[in-house]
C-alpha cells in the first residue's frame, strides 16, 4: 500500500449552471513533504466546511486503480493527480478491502477510516457532466475520508500500513451501499449502527433510515 500522490489546493469560483460556486474541488499533487494536521491537509482548502473537512472528513483518500476504471468509462484522457478532489491518491485501499474503523500510518501520520465519500454536485462540475455524481454512485467507487489520530508528515512514496482493525466491523463499500439503498438490508443498517467509530451525522442519518423501514 502506498501513496502515489498528495494533493491539495486552494478554493476558487467556477460558474455551473449559470450560479457562481465556491469550490474547494479543484486540487493537484503537491511536490515534496506535507504536513497532516487534525482539521487536513496544511495548505489544502475546503469552500464548504458544513459539508466537506472537519475532523471526521479530514483526509480523503481515493484509489489510483479507480482512475483507470473512469479512463474506460468515460473515454477521456485529461486524467491530472487529485482528479476526485482526493487529498491521497493510493494504492492498495479499495473500498471494499479498507474496514471501517481501519488505522493506518502513512509518513508519521496516523490515519483511521470513518466514512465512505458521498459526492455532491461540485464532482459534476469538476468533470463537466451534469450526472457524473450520479455515475460515481452507480460505479460503487467512492474513496474513504480519515480522521486524523497522529498528525505527522507524509509525501508521494511513502508507505501505508495497517496498524490496526477492529473486530466485526464492514467495509467501507458495504457502507456506502447501505447509504445508497437508504438502508434496505436492515441486518447491514442496524450493524453499521454499532460500530463506535461512525460519525456523528452519517449515524443520524442512518439513524433516520433505520426509523422509515
Amino acid at each position: 500500500m502506498q501513496v502515489v500522490w498528495v494533493n491539495t489546493g486552494k478554493t476558487r469560483q467556477v460558474v455551473w449552471e449559470g450560479k457562481t460556486v465556491n469550490t474547494g474541488i479543484f486540487k493537484e499533487p503537491a511536490a515534496g513533504v506535507q504536513k497532516i494536521t487534525f482539521s487536513g491537509f496544511a495548505g489544502d482548502e475546503q469552500a464548504d466546511l458544513h459539508n466537506h473537512g472537519g475532523a471526521d472528513k479530514a483526509v480523503y483518500a481515493y484509489e489510483l486503480a479507480y482512475y483507470e476504471h473512469w479512463k474506460l468509462l468515460l473515454q477521456r484522457s485529461d486524467w491530472p493527480g487529485g482528479l476526485f478532489g482526493e487529498n491521497l491518491t493510493t494504492t492498495g485501499l479499495p473500498d471494499h478491502e479498507v474496514m471501517l474503523g481501519d488505522v493506518y500510518r502513512t509518513g508519521s501520520a496516523i490515519l483511521q477510516a470513518v466514512q465512505p465519500r458521498i459526492p455532491c454536485f461540485k464532482l459534476n462540475l469538476r468533470f463537466n457532466l451534469p450526472n457524473m455524481a450520479d455515475l460515481f454512485y452507480q460505479q460503487q467507487r467512492h474513496g474513504t475520508y480519515f480522521r486524523v489520530l497522529q498528525e505527522g508528515f507524509v509525501e508521494a512514496g511513502a508507505a501505508i500500513t495497517l496498524l490496526e482493525r477492529p473486530q466485526n466491523s464492514v467495509s467501507i463499500s458495504r457502507v456506502a451501499q447501505c447509504f445508497v439503498t437508504k438502508g434496505q438490508d436492515k441486518a447491514l443498517l442496524h450493524h453499521i449502527l454499532q460500530i463506535p467509530v461512525l460519525p456523528q451525522r452519517l449515524r443520524q442519518v442512518f439513524t433516520r433510515f433505520a426509523q422509515e423501514l
